[in-house]
């Protein structure tokens, strides 16, 4: 029996020295470093790991598992949910492409800076109401 709570109180306090690294490595990354979001989700990876060690101590084996087998699956969902939407430094397809010309055919393809201008610009006279438009295509069958 006394080994059992010797083990247990040998990884709860593994745990715990885990978690105070990670804490202070988390508290003292510099804020303006590139890719800030990776380094954060690596550092939290240490508290996942430190978490499952803590929960087998505690004898909660199962909480543990599922702990053990969902957390990656988080860290991936977030790590790939910001370089789709927010990583410009490491996605490219991110990056803002400005179109220089208007295309007079294509009806799609605007200047940047006309489309800018034409939202900044304010109508007194439609000021109070709803601003919209509708874009449609016509396609004819012929047979």
């Amino acid at each position: 029996m006394f080994a059992i709570e010797l083990i247990q109180s040998i990884l709860l306090i593994i745990s715990a020295i885990l978690m105070i690294i990670s804490a202070i490595g988390f508290l003292t990354l510099d804020k303006n470093m590139n890719n800030l979001i990776y380094a954060r989700i690596h550092i939290v990876g240490v508290f996942d790991v430190a978490f499952i060690i803590a929960m087998i101590g505690l004898q909660q084996y199962l909480l543990a598992g599922i702990y053990l087998v969902i957390a990656p699956f988080t860290a991936h969902a977030i790590a790939n949910a910001f370089y789709n939407s927010e990583d410009k430094v490491n996605n490219l397809k991110n990056k803002e492409v400005e179109v220089e010309s208007s295309d007079d055919e294509n009806p799609f393809v605007h200047n940047i800076n006309k489309v800018k201008e034409m939202e900044n610009k304010s109508d007194e006279s439609n000021e109070d109401s709803i601003k919209f438009s509708i874009s449609t295509l016509e396609i004819s069958e012929d047979e």
